[in-house]
């Protein structure tokens, strides 16, 4: 599944899983990230997935490049094992206050904006890997012909709980930061939560996201 090992700086190295980015290919990086943080290998200080790569970072006193890249190879993860997915569903309220850019993608994707949202409710997305502000989930994939780049000029402040839209990927800003997605809606579900230590993402890589429409009304009450 590891395509090649190589060095990254002086105290970590990456797994190169392929240059594409699919569901395949991401489902083999996530079941090495598991597999090896289930090791609990000494030496071993972060584990960081992306959508074709993941990269170990380590100890210096204790391991080498050498001595931890033999230690990756001879790891072996069987074919049929399965991913461990949870279905996760989220509320989305696309009242316009939230919705800040429907306009605009109703103009670039030539759709009235009921059917981009028909469009966006309709489909599952999985998460390849969370990331860019803590517990962001990055969630593929967008159909073809609701794909569009990023804003010409990112915000300064995206609202907490923004739904957003890019090439072939959906997110949610799980802070308020600056941002270019273009967004469609506002979940008032806490995305990740400070006060769990031992696991804040309420989304994990791997993890399928089904969206579901709410009113403004049902928005608050959740809120509340």
């Amino acid at each position: 599944m590891i395509k090649n090992i190589l060095n990254l700086g002086d105290a970590a190295l990456y797994c190169d899983f392929g240059s594409d980015v699919n569901q395949e290919i991401n489902s083999n990086v996530i079941k090495y990230f598991y597999h090896i943080k289930k090791l609990n290998l000494k030496g071993i200080t972060n584990l960081t997935p992306s959508y074709n790569k993941l990269i170990i970072s380590y100890d210096l006193n204790i391991h080498s490049f050498l001595t931890l890249k033999k230690k990756i190879e001879n790891i072996e993860i069987k074919e049929n094992n399965k991913l461990e997915k949870n279905l996760i569903e989220i509320p989305v309220c696309c009242d316009n206050n939230f919705a800040l850019d429907i306009k605009r993608v109703e103009n670039k994707l030539k759709l009235k904006s009921e059917i981009i949202l028909e469009k966006f409710f309709s489909k599952n997305y999985f998460c390849y890997m969370t990331g860019f502000v803590a517990g962001m989930p990055f969630l593929g994939d967008l159909s073809q012909e609701m794909r569009l780049k990023r804003l010409e000029t990112p915000r300064v402040k995206v609202p907490k709980g923004s739904v957003g839209i890019t090439e072939q990927f959906c997110n949610i800003y799980t802070f308020e930061t600056p941002g270019g997605w273009n967004i469609l809606g506002n979940t008032p579900q806490n995305i990740f939560d400070t006060s769990n230590q031992s696991n804040p993402n309420l989304v994990n890589p791997g993890d399928t996201i089904k969206f579901y429409r709410i009113t403004l009304d049902q928005y608050n009450e959740i809120k509340r």
